[in-house]
């Protein structure tokens, strides 16, 4: 197997001060999510677990970027639920990059995945991460190192693992730092390359 891989850089500022700008409070604990708004990468979990952590804990942000065909549905269900002030689906962002650092912690929600890059830019940024066991996501989530992984469309599995990661910041940071060392020992641009020539020459 030849894992994706991402490049490791610098993220630019001004992460903190995007969020202060959509409205959220200084110092609120944020959960992000880089996806596409489309119904493989499942939303709607995402949205039924966000109200039962906004439940526990009020302060909880929680940040969607992308963009897609579900947005209307997504939109419609926030506001059924009272959570619009609460889950923010920003769209397409040219400043994920800068965002990312900014997040507590990363959620994927998917109920089908291959490996999901979004998951390997948080890692990069040292982010402990909640997801599902869709693919070949428990591929790159340890599960109890590097983040938590919940069984696909069940949001009250999910919303536990974030309750238990937003309630822990020193286990938090642990898993962040676990996540960091992973892809550098396995998903980094470096290793992809490194691994796809050695494959080549296996062929010739």
């Amino acid at each position: 197997v030849v894992y994706e891989g991402v490049a490791d850089r610098e993220p630019p500022p001004g992460g903190a001060e995007a969020l202060r700008a959509l409205g959220i409070p200084e110092g609120a604990p944020v959960v992000g999510n880089v996806a596409a708004l489309t119904d493989h990468k499942d939303h709607a979990t995402l949205i039924e677990a966000a109200a039962r952590v906004v439940a526990r804990r009020g302060d909880v942000r929680f940040v969607i970027a992308g963009e897609g065909e579900c947005r209307p549905a997504l939109e419609r269900r926030l506001r059924e639920t009272g959570l619009a002030d609460r889950v923010l689906l920003l769209g397409f962002r040219d400043d994920v990059d800068a965002l990312l650092p900014a997040f507590t912690l990363f959620c994927l929600s998917s109920h089908m995945e291959g490996l999901g890059t979004s998951l390997l830019d948080a890692m990069a940024r040292g982010l402990a991460i909640v997801a599902t066991n869709a693919g070949g996501i428990p591929e790159a989530v340890e599960h109890g190192v590097s983040g938590l992984v919940v069984p696909a469309r069940d949001p009250a599995r999910l919303a536990g693992g974030l309750i238990e990661l937003l309630e822990d910041p020193p286990r938090r940071a642990a898993m962040g730092a676990a996540g960091r060392s992973l892809l550098e020992r396995r998903f980094s641009a470096d290793r992809m390359v490194e691994n796809t020539l050695r494959v080549y020459r296996e062929l010739v």
